[in-house]
């Protein structure tokens, strides 16, 4: 599905590049470069751009461009949305997603590239897992691994990737078990000069950090779930249930994650 994936400072230094499926010389870039000419402002930018023989779907984040390239049609915010899990990942991984922390910690980027992506299709994008087979960088790793030519790769599969949860680690295990939910919202309005409410929405999200031993089974419900539209939902969520009695019943990852992001209309 994704032949390639470039990484691109705001000020167009195109910096670090990975194949999968072949090698797509970097000359694709250029109707990139020219739609961020037009565009002037980084954030303008069309996520989709059409050329003659692909397709490039790229988003913005801290400062950097993350650009995929591909050779057939496909659904563009799944594109998109494997983009913002590579993002977050380094986040996760590295503390920021810049591009002097990437360059700093190429190679273990690139194990993570290898991983999430198996032959162009998404494989595994859980932070959790991925720290099962990738160990996150230490100053004091980083000397080993330089003294003894390893490297940060584990050498067993994640007990995680054999179940049917692949987002939770198998066996987890905590002396205190806790988990929290941050509801966080972003209220735009428009007031009148009276100051009656012209319009008004509400985007939010539900951010978890969940440590809870073994393979917990969560539910959780709203007073009045009937106000949320155009819910997005974690993997681990099962739809079927929330479509039927608007419940959200799940088996969380280990750790922080996003658990959903919802939009509540001003006719609500």
């Amino acid at each position: 599905m994704i032949h390639s994936l470039f990484l691109i400072s705001h000020t167009g230094d195109l910096f670090l590049e990975k194949h999968w499926k072949s090698v797509i010389s970097r000359s694709v870039c250029d109707y990139f470069f020219e739609a961020k000419e037009k565009a002037g402002d980084p954030e303008n930018v069309a996520p989709v751009l059409q050329t003659p023989h692909h397709y490039l779907i790229s988003i913005y984040r801290g400062k950097l461009f993350f650009l995929s390239v591909t050779q057939t049609e496909v659904p563009p915010l799944f594109v998109i949305e494997f983009l913002h899990r590579v993002a977050d990942t380094f986040q996760d991984y590295f503390g920021e997603c810049s591009e002097s922390v990437i360059k700093e910690n190429t190679v273990t980027v690139y194990e993570l590239l290898e991983e999430m992506l198996d032959n162009g299709f998404p494989l595994a994008t859980e932070s959790n897992v991925l720290k099962e087979m990738i160990r996150p960088p230490t100053i004091l790793r980083s000397v080993v691994n330089t003294l003894t030519g390893g490297s940060n790769v584990g050498g067993m599969l994640p007990t995680g990737q054999l179940s049917n949860v692949p987002w939770r680690r198998i066996g987890v295990k905590y002396t205190n078990n806790e988990a929290y939910f941050d509801v966080i919202e972003e209220i735009d309005a428009i007031l009148d000069k009276s100051g009656t409410t012209v319009f008004a929405e509400i985007q939010g999200v539900i951010e978890a950090c969940v440590k809870l031993s073994g393979m917990p089974d969560l539910t959780l419900s709203f007073m009045n779930p009937r106000l949320l539209d155009d819910v997005s939902f974690h993997p681990c969520v099962r739809f079927k249930r929330w479509e039927s009695e608007r419940v959200m019943s799940f088996i969380p990852p280990d750790g922080n994650f996003r658990l959903m992001s919802y939009h509540i209309s001003s006719q609500k």
